[in-house]
Parts: C-alpha cells; structure tokens; sequence
C-alpha cells in the first residue's frame, strides 16, 4: 500500500470464478478493506462473449446499480492462402489473429455519458500512454423552465470544455500506471489546451493490482461529477491491464468452447450490453433478468472456424468416398471372381454328368463298331495310264470296255448336244478313247506312208448318236 491514508483500491479475483468475477476493496484512514464495487466479466462459455472482451462495474452488494460497461470488438487480420496451399488443394487461409485495438469507449450511466480512451504505442524515447477526456460539467442545471429540459446535457454537448486525463506507464521495464491531469480542452476538435501547469499526478496503478488515488491533487481537478471520475479511473485501469498487459487470447476469449449456454439472470442484469453494441449517451439500456437472446454478427475469427470446419467436413467426406468407392470396387471384383468360379464349377459339373450319361448308354448299348472304308471301282486295263494314283475314279464317267460296237469310234463330234470346242474339250475317258481309236484306224501302216492327207479335209456325215 502506498499510504493507508489515501483512497486505495484493491483487486480480488472470486473464489468460485476467478476469471468472470472480481471485487474491487476499498480502504481509507487504514481502516479494512471492504467490498465496494463487482467486476463482471460475461461467461466464457456463452456464444455470445467468443472474440470480444466485455466488462461491467457494478455495486458489491446491488448488482442492478450498474455504473459503468466496456465492450471491446477487436479488429481482425486478413491473411490471404498461399498460391502452394491452392494447388495443394487447402485452400483454408491461415487463422486470423485479432489485431490490439487503438481505443476503447467506457460506457457511464446515470447520466449517460460515453468516454473514448486512446491508445499511444510507445516509441524509442517515450512510453505507452492511454488518453481520455471527462466534461467539466456533467449534470444539467436544474431549471423550471420546459425549454431546459428539452435540452441535451451538457456532458453530451461539443461546446463544454473538457479535462483532459493520460495514464502513462512510470518506466519501460515497470508496471505500475500513472494517471496525470494533462489540461483543459476548449474545443472540440482539441486543438486549443490550456495547461498553465506541468502534469499532476492523480492515481497510481501499483503492479497492476492495487489503485490508488491521490487525494490532495483531486481538489484540482476541476470536474463536476467526482463519482464518474472514479469509476472510470477504476475500470480504465481494469481494461488496460486485462487487454494491453495479458493475453489477448484470454482477454478476447479467443479459446472458448463451441457450447453455448444460457446466462444467469444476475450476470444478464450487470452486463446488459456486453452481447451488443454499447447504447448511445441518450440511451439508457433495460435490466433485464432474462436471458439476452441477441446473436452477435459473425465475425472474422468464427467465420474462418466455420470455414475451417466447413473445408474438415468437405475432406472428411471426400475421403468417406474415395473409400467406399475402393470398397465397392473391392466388393465387385469379388463379387465377379465369386461368379467366374460359380460358373466354372457349373461347367465341371455339366461336363462330368455328360461323361456319366455317355458311359452308361456305352455300358447299356455296347461301343459302336468301327465304320469300313468306302470300296473303289477297279480301273479298267486300258485306262489305268489315264488315271492319277491315288484319285478315285468318278462314278458318271462311262467306262468303255472291249465289247464297244465299231461303230462309236467314228464319232467325232461326242453327241448331238455337244459340237465344235466343247466336243473336243470335253475331258473324261470317252473323249480320249474315241480319240485314239480314230487316229489307229485312220492309219493304214505304222510308217504312214500310204495315208491319204485329203481325208483330214473331208466334212463326214454326221451319225446319230442313239443308233
């Protein structure tokens, strides 16, 4: 503790839930430490609390009086696949990481109020710094008159001055915060400052766990509403610590499971808008006891899970079918070999029942004789130098034998039907034979010196050949 005599808060994470539930302790005077406010943080498990980072102060002992809410949608990279991924067919791209944001609003009620903390990366000569503004006038002045009430309040209005507020870390290699009183903003696009004075110191965040304000510096704070400043000391200093100083993985519930599960009605009345986007300062949100049915749009990191999925799924099912197809192949070429043996087992049995029936008509009917080869007509002594060994002799040649009348070897035309070419190349025996006999009896002497050549000229009478 930094001085029992300061306003000192302390952090106390719950015992049943360590990481939704934490107490903020106060202490004054070195008197104990009580419970004053309750961190809620949405349950991890919910659907609706996945990639965000939501937080709630509350009262410790009255949970519906909800002073002040953080709802914080980080941005996302967008990673491209890799041209070796497409062909490889992968065609998920890598996960996209959320990116730390640069800001963060606090939402305060009663009166609403929104104030946008700014975040300034550290560079090589100055440390990280968070920046915020509060009005210098907060509540509206009360008034009779209707025309003042139909106004806005003056912490909504861009002609109120602003103070302007820095949390600054108090070295590089430390993590204790300092918050300074930074000046006065006259207009609203801040280019004017009045800062008569160095900065002040207002609150100390001691290792990131015990807040301390500095009370003799808080009397020149000039701002109205003392009550919102605290708060938003108090849960700036929780929301810095959760997202720029832990895990983002842990702080944006970036691991939460896929189960969704219903919210208790006393987390839904202190975190009223940590499923949705924060209310505008004219707005006030209902607390509500039952349960938030709002889904949050989908953002990048569930749309690659679901795309991931979706591609697993699509693997999963294409290689289901590659292999039911290699089992159906396996299954029908089984199939038709089982077939092809059925068939020539079919066969073997068909072919032994055939053999079985041939011996016993054998055995019944006895063997049938051998078949005697066919006989040949004997050629005639005459003709044998006109045959060919070996050939047989056609059954429609007429043999001539010795007993031949005289008077068919003077035919020389070979019938009435047959004359001139046709006669002469009639091939068969009897053509050779009349041949030969009118040759040997138109010979008067073996040296033929006595034949007469004029009968070679001589045109005969033909004979009929029936007679």
């Amino acid at each position: 503790m930094l001085d029992e005599n300061l306003p000192t808060f302390l952090l106390r994470p719950s015992s049943d839930k360590p990481r939704q539930n934490l107490s903020l302790l106060f202490s004054q005077h070195g008197s104990e430490f009580e419970p004053k406010y309750a961190i809620r943080h949405p349950d991890p498990d919910q659907h609706g609390s996945r990639n965000r980072y939501a937080v709630a102060l509350s009262d410790a002992y009255n949970p519906d009086i909800l002073y002040a809410e953080v709802l914080l949608i980080p941005e996302w990279t967008q990673p491209t696949v890799h041209p070796d991924q497409s062909r490889a067919g992968a065609g998920v791209p890598p996960r996209p990481e959320p990116i730390l944001p640069d800001k963060f609003v606090i939402q305060l009620y009663n009166p609403d109020q929104q104030v946008v903390v700014r975040h300034k990366p550290p560079s090589w000569n100055s440390a990280a710094a968070w920046e915020f503004q509060l009005p210098q006038q907060t509540f509206r002045t009360p008034s009779a008159s209707a025309l003042d009430r139909s106004q806005h309040d003056p912490a909504g209005s861009e002609i109120t001055p602003r103070i302007g507020f820095k949390w600054k870390k108090d070295s590089k290699l430390s993590k204790d915060l300092v918050c300074f009183l930074s000046g006065k903003v006259v207009n609203p696009d801040e280019s004017k400052r009045k800062n008569k004075e160095p900065d002040i110191t207002v609150a100390i965040f001691r290792a990131l766990k015990e807040l301390t304000l500095y009370e003799p510096n808080l009397t020149r704070v000039d701002v109205e509403d003392a009550k919102g400043l605290e708060v938003v000391l108090a849960l700036g200093a929780i929301v810095i610590r959760d997202v720029y100083f832990g895990s983002m993985k842990e702080a944006f519930n970036l691991n939460a499971g896929r189960k969704s599960s219903a919210t208790s009605p006393r987390l839904a009345a202190t975190v009223p808008g940590s499923l949705g986007v924060s209310p505008l300062p004219s707005q006030s949100l209902p607390l509500s006891g039952g349960h938030d049915s709002r889904v949050p749009p989908t953002d990048p990191r569930s749309q690659w899970e679901i795309d991931a999925e979706t591609a697993r799924l699509r693997r999963l099912a294409e290689e289901e079918e590659r292999r039911r197809k290699k089992k159906e192949a396996e299954e029908e070429r089984k199939l038709r070999q089982m077939l092809e043996e059925e068939e020539r087992a079919e066969r073997r049995r068909r072919q032994a029942e055939i053999d079985q029936e041939t011996e016993r008509l054998k055995r019944l009917y006895g063997a049938p004789p051998p078949i005697p080869p066919r006989p040949y007509p004997e050629a005639q002594p005459g003709q044998s130098a006109l045959v060919p060994i070996g050939q047989a002799v056609p059954h429609h040649y007429y043999q001539p034998s010795s007993s031949t009348p005289a008077w068919t070897s003077h035919n020389t035309g070979g019938g009435p039907y047959m004359t001139g070419a046709a006669a002469a190349s009639q091939p068969g025996p009897l053509n050779a034979t009349s041949s030969q006999a009118q040759h040997l009896k138109n010979k008067s002497s073996i040296f033929s010196f006595r034949r007469n050549s004029n009968q070679e000229h001589k045109l005969g009478k033909k004979r009929s050949a029936v007679f």
